[in-house]
This record gives C-alpha cells, sequence and structure tokens, in this order.
C-alpha cells in the first residue's frame, strides 16, 4: 500500500471515531436512565407526607386597565379643513394631571387667520346689507311718490271726461283718452313698484344669506381655535399613545404633524385599577362575584395586590384556538394603587376555589390510580409497599390524603400509572 493511501486510511479511522464518540456522549447527555449525579439530585423521587393548608387554585392571566380612562385625540375641525394638526405643547409622559389641567395644545393660527378673514367679510356684507336696504327705501318712496302723481292724473282725466257731455265730440274722445292712458299708466306703475320690490327683497336676502355663511364660518373657525387647547376632562396620569411614523411605532412628541381624529394621550386614574380577563368555560364555574384573588404583574414579580371578582360576562365569546370552546371576560377590581400599576401591563391572577385547612399533603404524582382504587407507595426500609388511601381534593399538583397514611411518611413519586384525569368525586375536580 503507497503512504498516500495508508494516511487516507488512517484520516477516515479518526473521523469515524470522533462521530462515534460524539454519537456517544449525545446518547449519553439524552439518556434519563444514565442521568448523572447532578440529574439524580435535580429529580425528586420521593417526597414526605406534610400536615398543611391545601389549596385547589386556578391561575388566570389578564391584562391591566384603568376604571376611569379618557382618551384624548386630535380635535375633528368644523368645515372644510383637511389639513393636519401641528402638536406645540404636549404634557410629559406619565406626568400626574387634574381636572382644567392644559395637556396637549395645538398650532391654531390657521383657524385665528381664517376666522379675521371670516370676520372682515361679515362686516363688509353687512355694510352693503345697509346700503342696500336704504337704497331700498328710498326707491320705495320715489316710487310711492309716482304712484300718487299717476292717481292724481288719473283723477285729473276722470274730472275731464264727467264734462264730455257740454263739450264738442272731438273734444269729449280725448278725454276718454286721457282716461285711458292715466289709467294703464297707474296700473303699470303699480305692476312695476310690486316687482321692484321683489327684486329688491331677493337682493337683499342673497346677501343676509352670504353674510350668515361668512357669520358661520367665522363662528367654524373661532370654535376650531378653541378646540386646538384641550383640557383635561378628569384627574389622573398622562399616558401617551404610540403612532406610525418613519416606519415604526413610537410615541407623539411635540413639533409633530397629526392628522385629526388620531389619539395622542390618555389620561387614566391610576386609583381605580381592575384587570380584564378571559376565562374558558372549563374553568368558569368556580369563579362568583365578590371572590377574593391575589393578582401579580409579570412586569413585577415582587408586587402583588388583592382583587376581588366584580363582573362575569353572562354571554361566552368564540375562542381563537377552538370553535368548542368559549371564552368568558371577567373583570376584577384591583384593591390598593402602586406607580407601577400602568394600564396594558398582562396580570396573572389566583383564585382560591378550595382551602382545606390541616390537611395530609401528597404529590399528585404519588398517587396512582387503578379503576375506583387509589394507592400510594410508602418506603419501608430499602424498599416500597403499596399503600391503599382515600383521597379528598385533589389539585394539578397535589392531593390530600383523608385515611390510609400517617404523618411523616416517605411516599414515592413518578409512579408509572399517573393520576387519571377522572378524579375522585369527594375533590370536586373537573
Amino acid at each position: 500500500m503507497s503512504p498516500r493511501a495508508t494516511f487516507r486510511t488512517s484520516l477516515i479511522g479518526v473521523v469515524l471515531l470522533g462521530t462515534v464518540a460524539a454519537g456517544a456522549a449525545l446518547m449519553r447527555a439524552r439518556d434519563p436512565m444514565r442521568s448523572g449525579p447532578e440529574q439524580n439530585a435535580r429529580r425528586q423521587t420521593t417526597a414526605r407526607v406534610k400536615r398543611q393548608d391545601f389549596v385547589r387554585g386556578l391561575r388566570l392571566s389578564g391584562t391591566v386597565e384603568a376604571v376611569q380612562a379618557t382618551t384624548i385625540a386630535a380635535p375633528r375641525l368644523t368645515g372644510p379643513n383637511s389639513a393636519s394638526l401641528v402638536i406645540t405643547k404636549l404634557v410629559k409622559a406619565g406626568a400626574p394631571v387634574q381636572k382644567g389641567d392644559l395637556i396637549v395644545e395645538f398650532d391654531r393660527q390657521t383657524q385665528l387667520a381664517a376666522a379675521l378673514d371670516r370676520k372682515a367679510e361679515l362686516s363688509d356684507l353687512e355694510q352693503q346689507i345697509r346700503k342696500k336696504e336704504a337704497a331700498e327705501s328710498a326707491a320705495r318712496v320715489r316710487d310711492s311718490g309716482e304712484i300718487v302723481l299717476a292717481e292724481s292724473a288719473l283723477a285729473r282725466a276722470k274730472l275731464e271726461a264727467s264734462k264730455n257731455e257740454l263739450l264738442p265730440k272731438i273734444q269729449a274722445e280725448k278725454n276718454d283718452l286721457a282716461v285711458e292712458q292715466a289709467t294703464a299708466t297707474l296700473n303699470q306703475l303699480k305692476t312695476t313698484y310690486a316687482l321692484k320690490r321683489k327684486a329688491a327683497e331677493a337682493d337683499l336676502q342673497i346677501l343676509r344669506i352670504r353674510r350668515d355663511r361668512a357669520a358661520n364660518a367665522m363662528r367654524q373657525a373661532e370654535t376650531n381655535a378653541e378646540r386646538m387647547a384641550v383640557l383635561a376632562p378628569i384627574g389622573g396620569m398622562a399616558v401617551l399613545r404610540t403612532v406610525w411614523k418613519s416606519n415604526t411605532m413610537a410615541e407623539v412628541q411635540e413639533g409633530e404633524e397629526v392628522r385629526a381624529g388620531v389619539p395622542v394621550l390618555d389620561v387614566v386614574n391610576p386609583a381605580t385599577m381592575r384587570v380584564r380577563a378571559r376565562v374558558s368555560q372549563a374553568d368558569i364555574n368556580g369563579l362568583s362575584v365578590g371572590q377574593q384573588v391575589r393578582i401579580g404583574l409579570d412586569a413585577y414579580p415582587n408586587l402583588a395586590f388583592d382583587g376581588r371578582v366584580a363582573q362575569i360576562s353572562p354571554i361566552g365569546i368564540l375562542s381563537t384556538l377552538s370553535p368548542k370552546v368559549r371564552l368568558f371576560i371577567v373583570l376584577i377590581d384591583v384593591q390598593g394603587s402602586h406607580p407601577n400599576l400602568m394600564p396594558d401591563l398582562t396580570a396573572s391572577i389566583d383564585v382560591a376555589l378550595d382551602r382545606v385547612p390541616g390537611a395530609l399533603v401528597v404529590p399528585r404524582d404519588a398517587v396512582a390510580i387503578a379503576g375506583s382504587r387509589a394507592f400510594v407507595r410508602v418506603q419501608r426500609g430499602s424498599s416500597f409497599d403499596e399503600r391503599a388511601v382515600t383521597l379528598g381534593a385533589v389539585s394539578a399538583l397535589e392531593a390530600v390524603v383523608t385515611s390510609g397514611l400517617e404523618e411523616g411518611a416517605i411516599v414515592e413519586r413518578n409512579l408509572p400509572s399517573p393520576p387519571a384525569n377522572a378524579a375522585d368525586p369527594k375533590s370536586g375536580e373537573r
């Protein structure tokens, strides 16, 4: 064999040997039967029976929200105005505010300029209306005078026509023509007078409509200018909202533009908070209004509050996990307050469903159930003897033994036959 072939064969052998060694190490690490001293110490195979208070509880998850809260949005302006609003003043995040405090202000120069323009237009239209009314009053007097003159002329013509029997025929005909002419003139003046009044009234009505429109636009602009300053409707704490800007979500800041109707901040009252939780239909029967619970914050593990179930929704909603499961909304009042207790924090709720004081308690995995019989394996010397027991209340982790076992006994855990899902009827397990 050539030296090159010998080197290649040796290299392949080394690679195969390393692969086998790595595989053996991996199998040893994954094999629970070949666990080292650390795994044996970490895994508890026995437990001592203790007498203690047994609590069967239920843990829920929810979100903290404020009972008294209001959302402050950019004001929606009246009138044909769709421009963005610029924030000129904004309260700091987390700052305490009192009712009536200025919390956000927007630039009002556009609205003030529009109000001044509409005010000038309104003043000009009022002047035009007064001028038009004065001219119409003078025209009415002039036209009335012409009608009076025409009536006088008609009266004179009729007086002359009354002498026709004494006058020559040609003069009588002239008098009759004069009466007809005076009558036609009077009728024409009366008809023209009515039409002139209607035309003048129409012109005045147009000016009045334009004046009212200008006055309405001025009031809208003034109202819009007043809306630029937003006062706190309730006392509490300011929580800034996040908006989409520059391809990311961030809190609003002074000097930025926002559209009308966009939420800018929330004012919440931290003195009254509650937790909104969703409870499965399998657990809802264990809850009742007025039930005391313990609330913990996921972001602050050292903080805990007492709570009380305030409301349970009577109608379930469809679960996102399965169409066969319904969820019920439960509102829990938080008793107490803390600066770190803020809205939108996730919370855990511990509910004590059953409590048995001074009970003999064993781990749930130390109890095996075969049919209707429950038993444990009690240590005696170096071996374990099977012993039948009677169970009381059972939880997911612990079980109460009412008979068949004494305090201080050592029982084996992780039995080959795990506890069945259906527990003893006395346990109340669902």
